[in-house]
């Protein structure tokens, strides 16, 4: 019998679609990490196999071998801004295996951006706008089919890492302003 894909996977052409969102949403925080690494490319080079997922040019099953490559460059950060700046990356690499992974990319993006400015109490939901001028009608569309975190255990949107602390309140924080 098939294995029933979790419904955080989204179809193909969805992944495809919310991938471009994603390294949008990544590239914004691109230089807190790169200001740190500069000799490291994992980071800009995920958002760049995202970018080339959301064309068409890139296999899902490619991309799946080599969505943690990016997060390991998180180790050559060395402030929170620019470790989650690099984890940002990562989840948009990631978006080929999952398409939940999007709202991680947007997250960590949030977190680095406010962990850049932490006397800054308006950065993340600025970021958040941000963001939101970013998404096209079908990605926020694709992002909609999503389970809310929480509420389906088989994905990042289970009880992990995404789904606690500032991450997981601002994945909320994502998902009820598509709702609106």
């Amino acid at each position: 019998m098939p294995k029933t894909p979790s419904p955080q996977s989204l179809s193909g052409l969805d992944r495809r679609t919310v991938a471009a969102w994603a390294a949008d949403c990544a590239e914004r925080t691109l230089s807190l990490f790169e200001q740190e690494a500069p000799d490291d490319p994992r980071a800009r080079e995920a958002i760049a196999r995202a970018r080339a997922f959301s064309r068409g040019e890139l296999s899902a099953a490619g991309e799946i071998t080599r969505r943690f490559v990016a997060g390991r460059a998180a180790a050559s950060a060395s402030t929170p801004a620019g470790v989650a700046a690099a984890r940002s990356a990562a989840q948009a690499a990631g978006v080929a295996h999952m398409g939940a992974h999007a709202l991680g990319a947007a997250a960590y993006a949030v977190a680095a951006v406010s962990a850049s400015r932490p006397q800054d109490a308006a950065a993340a939901d600025h970021e958040i706008d941000a963001q939101f001028e970013l998404l096209s009608t079908e990605a926020a569309s694709a992002l909609r089919r999503l389970p809310l975190l929480g509420s389906n255990s088989a994905g990042p949107l289970g009880a992990g890492l995404l789904a606690s602390g500032v991450l997981g309140s601002t994945i909320r924080e994502i998902q009820s302003r598509l709702l609106v």
